[in-house]
């Protein structure tokens, strides 16, 4: 079971799952929106699309009750929690409340939720569960701080899942990428959908005190951050591949160029040292 399928990681990775003879139950937030349809149009007869919005607990119910008529008595091998939001990427001090609370009540809550009710089916197969998380999720990363928090939540509860579910043989991994073009990177839209919110609230002595060219620049920032992304996803894609199939799945995954060098430097140097780099 994959959430978060309508788009980016969610989307190419249920595609892969599928092409691999995989019986894939696709869970996307919207049933009849381009996503599902292209799903629907390109993959096997063996893809199953749930209408899923992880913050809803009544919808994540439905599809446990669906999925659960599906595998009946032999359970459910897997599920990836891949569902998430970036929000709106600046300084700490200038995000506006709403925006950390939607990176929890998805990033972290809805995953949480998904896992509880799964966690049933998984334990009659001895099946595993993946978490996406994120490079952001295990270093602090400047103007991420909304999204890295939720995301480093979710590594410390798939942490800790490992360790309690292992009595039951269920193994529990995270994946932890690093810069990806997923669709869910910058946009002018979402420039224009956040302007009024994160400008036009903000006390008059912060917005002097970071000056109008900064906060123009972060416009700047958004609009330049696809670029930096890699278009390629098979690395992700791969490491998901191994924490369902290998006999022995890491606990953390970190694909993608810089997300195991940086976390090495974060946790085996001084603080100084990477605050610096």
């Amino acid at each position: 079971m994959l959430s978060g399928s309508d788009s980016g990681i969610g989307h190419a990775l249920a595609k892969y799952l599928d092409s691999l003879g995989f019986v894939v139950f696709a869970g996307v937030l919207k049933e009849d929106g381009p996503g599902a349809e292209e799903l629907r149009r390109t993959c096997s007869g063996r893809l199953c699309l749930l209408q899923l919005d992880i913050t809803s607990a009544t919808q994540v119910k439905e599809a446990y009750l669906k999925v659960s008529e599906k595998v009946q008595n032999t359970g459910l091998w897997g599920v990836v929690n891949n569902a998430g939001i970036l929000g709106f990427p600046a300084d700490g001090e200038l995000l506006p409340m709403s925006t950390y609370r939607q990176c929890m009540e998805v990033n972290f809550f809805g995953a949480v939720e998904v896992s509880k009710t799964f966690l049933p089916l998984l334990r009659k197969s001895q099946g595993r569960l993946v978490n996406m998380s994120s490079m952001a999720g295990g270093i602090p990363l400047p103007r991420y701080a909304a999204y890295g928090a939720s995301k480093a939540a979710l590594s410390m509860f798939s942490g800790v899942m490992r360790q309690e579910l292992s009595k039951w043989g269920i193994k529990v991994a995270a994946i932890h990428p690093s810069g990806f073009r997923t669709g869910i990177q910058g946009t002018s839209d979402l420039w224009d959908e956040k302007e009024k919110e994160l400008m036009e609230k903000l006390p008059a002595d912060t917005r002097r005190a970071y000056g109008e060219d900064y906060l123009l620049g972060l416009k700047r920032y958004l609009l330049h951050l696809p670029t930096c992304c890699d278009p390629d996803l098979s690395p992700v894609l791969g490491n998901v591949l191994h924490a369902l199939l290998a006999r022995r799945p890491h606990g953390l995954y970190t694909p993608g160029k810089g997300a195991y060098m940086l976390l090495c430097i974060f946790c085996c140097f001084p603080l100084w040292v990477y605050d610096f780099f």
